[in-house]
């Protein structure tokens, strides 16, 4: 334990504070006790699409397939087989600012568990050797002849189903336009072209530059003693003297200055559109909170104003499906509208839209919706430290893309606080008409051009 720091924050409904100890190296290990008979092990990475150009899109995905393909101790498989017959929930996920790897496991009698999952999660996280024959061969995307597919052929599969996707389609298409230059316009899951020709030298390149001590956190959750446990993770992740890398700053792109529309075509029955605004920096607690709230109030439920002004009360059946979302990245959250309709009504389909943003920026939100919108925040917020994997995941994003768990602690104290007056000035910085971008998807035979 020399050489650690170690600093305490207070986290809302658990018994004890969260302990949070940064080693010499820069290896961040969280320790969150909660009683129960399940331990959560998971390492967070500093790196996903925001790290990416346009010669390696999609690399930070690939390599988060790859590293389940064995270490230098353990052949491909080993991992999730000896895991999986204890019980264990194995995954991992990639998204824009960050990569995660997770094992959900029973406790046990013993420490077996714990220190058998250590060992394997530990390795994987620092001795991938992403063999050649588990990637496969680079080759022509136009060649029907290739016998033995790997895992650039799953991931290229994944790639072909997501183009088929309606809403895949007109959600990527509204992302690339809502930045000019900021790494958030490409898409996680990358291209066809680069998945299939991408070297392995590349990726390893590419996990030795971002797999650093400093951009890992590894998160424990359970009913465990931090005296026992931190010791021992410690010196399963011998980082071995691996230098560490400090990922590059981006400044995120203005908003657009006019109402921005895209319109894409398909082979789809019905249309589809999405609005989309650049929002707060995901640090930013109250700004955040507050376009959260504003997503709830617009398109989350029945009981949302599109859903009751736009389907259930409309007189004209335009909408098959209104809704709305909020996500929380670190250099900027992204405010969402979605909706499918009717495509013989799509002007009016915009408009009706359109107006009900007015509405919310002439005239702000009520009490009432104030109320019950904190009130869904915060059982939503508590609900999140029910489970050893939530409490995890949830500490993991405050480390990652908020760079500081103390936000987690202020997270009530600043949704009780929220005003009326607060919510209408966030709504009108963010959500004015001339910052949105609006993407629509068409029927083919709606193509004039």
């Amino acid at each position: 334990m020399n050489n650690i720091k170690k600093i305490q924050v207070e986290y809302p409904y658990l018994e004890k504070p969260v302990e949070i100890y940064e080693r010499e190296c820069g290896h961040k290990i969280v320790f969150a006790y909660k009683k129960g008979a399940l331990i959560n092990i998971s390492s967070w990475v500093k790196t996903g699409s925001i790290n990416e150009n346009d010669e390696n899109n999609g690399i930070s995905h690939f390599l988060e397939h790859l590293m389940f393909k064995g270490t230098s101790k353990h052949k491909a498989g080993e991992f999730d087989r000896i895991l999986e017959a204890r019980g264990a929930a194995v995954n991992a996920a990639t998204w824009k600012d960050y990569t995660f790897y997770y094992v959900t496991i029973p406790q046990g009698s013993d420490d077996r568990n714990f220190k058998d999952t250590l060992e394997l999660h530990s390795d994987m996280m620092l001795d991938p050797i992403v063999p050649e024959h588990e990637i496969g061969a680079p080759f022509d995307l136009n060649n029907p002849e290739i016998k033995t597919k790997r895992e650039r052929h799953v991931v290229i599969e994944e790639i072909k189903m997501r183009k088929d996707q309606p809403w895949t389609q007109v959600y990527n298409q509204l992302n690339k336009n809502m930045y000019t230059s900021h790494p958030y316009r490409r898409d996680v899951i990358g291209t066809e072209q680069i998945i299939s020709t991408i070297p392995r030298e590349s990726i390893l390149d590419y996990y030795k530059m971002h797999y650093t001590p400093n951009n890992i956190t590894t998160i424990i959750v359970g009913d465990l003693n931090p005296e026992e446990v931190i010791p021992m993770v410690a010196n399963a992740f011998d980082f071995k003297g691996r230098a560490n890398k400090q990922n590059e700053n981006y400044t995120i792109d203005k908003p657009t200055q006019e109402t921005k529309y895209i319109e894409s075509y398909s082979n789809i029955n019905t249309g589809f559109l999405m609005f989309g605004y650049l929002g707060a920096k995901a640090v930013d607690t109250k700004a955040s909170l507050v376009m959260e709230m504003l997503a709830l109030i617009l398109g989350q439920g029945q009981s949302s104003r599109l859903y009751q002004e736009l389907i259930e009360k409309a007189e004209k059946q335009i909408f098959n499906v209104v809704a709305t979302d909020y996500y929380h990245f670190r250099d900027g959250g992204n405010f969402m509208i979605e909706a499918n309709f009717k495509p013989d009504d799509k002007d009016e389909a915009i408009n009706l839209l359109k107006n009900q943003i007015k509405n919310l920026l002439e005239n702000g939100i009520t009490e009432q919706e104030l109320r019950k919108a904190k009130k869904k925040l915060k059982c939503s917020f508590a609900a999140n430290a029910e489970t050893v994997s939530e409490i995890a995941e949830t500490i993991g994003f405050y480390m990652t893309v908020c760079e500081k768990l103390e936000c987690v602690n202020e997270y009530v104290q600043i949704l009780e606080n929220i005003t009326l007056e607060e919510v209408k000035e966030i709504a009108n910085e963010y959500l004015d008409l001339n910052k949105a971008v609006i993407s629509v998807l068409m029927p083919e035979p709606y193509n004039r051009g």
